[in-house]
């Protein structure tokens, strides 16, 4: 599998990264397991989760995800292996959230501590926190850096404006630069990546692993009409923004452009993403081991000129 670097970082990531989000959600420990050893088994390297990965859950605190995917890292011995990628800055509950820097220094060493590691090789702001000037964000990463904790600092959901402004105050100030985006990218959801952040991210060469690449999983195509929404704890929200004529529409051409490759709609979508310039690898997460499978196939796909076409009139 031919490895792309992630802007400047000198990370080499598969085309396809793994997002722990349903790690002690929708897929429990067991399952977990099984999702990330046929992740690494076809040809993966790198894993995204975030310390506030699964708050949302009635029940849960945060940290479950990367609670699962330390266990795994420790019984399988495969620290060395894979990219880790985590985020800080998510409001866990009232009292951690945010940028300001004693507050990321405290929060890292709950992340080394579940993910059962000693450092962290992208950490990445999840989002932004303008109550928190950028740089003293910028000193907490400089530290954790100095002191061997991160390897690279990447950001998440943040502006074209706040994170030219955090480039430049890396810059100024010698500080560790956001060597990546993460921003919400798939072929629904383009207009704001492509005409505010793209050229940024070209112009600086940052790498860009977007998330939500099936769309909470409407670009698989099982969601068709209302009665298909029913059939997921997700379905209600995928309905709301995407079950319209647009989304039809897209559905449309990747049916027709998956009949041509013999793929998927999930596979073209993300070799969709692949193919874009300036892209490095799209986040995608699965909730069993046949899915991951099925997923990495995408990175087999060589869609031609005329498919390209056809998803992005569509689109």
């Amino acid at each position: 599998m031919q490895h792309r670097e992630l802007g400047r970082s000198g990370l080499q990531l598969a085309p396809l990264v793994l997002g722990g989000n349903v790690f002690g959600w929708t897929a429990d420990e067991a399952t977990s397991f099984r999702i990330l050893d046929a992740f690494v088994a076809g040809g993966g390297n790198a894993i995204d989760t975030a310390d506030g990965y699964s708050v949302w859950v009635p029940g849960h605190v945060g940290g479950e995800s990367e609670t699962i995917i330390g266990k795994w890292l420790q019984q399988r011995g495969r620290r060395d292996d894979v990219i880790i990628a985590t985020k800080v800055g998510w409001e866990v509950n009232p009292e951690n959230k945010g940028l300001k820097k004693d507050y990321i220094l405290r929060a890292v060493e709950g992340s080394l501590r579940r993910l059962q590691t000693d450092y962290i090789d992208l950490y990445q702001s999840h989002k932004d926190d303008p109550a928190t000037p950028v740089e003293e964000t910028l000193e907490a990463y400089a530290q954790l850096v100095k002191e061997g904790k991160v390897r690279v600092i990447g950001a998440s959901n943040f502006s074209a404006a706040r994170l030219r402004e955090s480039l430049e105050a890396s810059e100024k100030h010698g500080l560790p630069r956001y060597e990546s985006l993460q921003p919400l990218y798939n072929l629904y959801d383009r207009a704001e990546f492509e005409q505010e952040l793209l050229p940024l991210m070209q112009e600086q060469n940052i790498g860009v692993i977007p998330y939500y690449g099936l769309a909470a999983g409407f670009l698989t195509g099982k969601y068709r009409t209302e009665e298909d929404l029913k059939k997921s704890a997700r379905g209600g929200g995928v309905g709301q923004k995407y079950l319209n004529d647009k989304g039809l529409r897209i559905l449309k051409g990747l049916d027709a452009v998956a009949t041509r490759q013999q793929a998927t709609p999930a596979q073209v979508a993300l070799a969709w993403i692949m193919a874009q310039p300036g892209l490095t690898a799209p986040i995608a997460s699965a909730t069993s081991p046949e899915q991951v499978t099925e997923l990495l196939k995408a990175t087999e796909l060589h869609l031609s000129a005329e498919d390209l076409s056809e998803l992005g009139q569509a689109s």
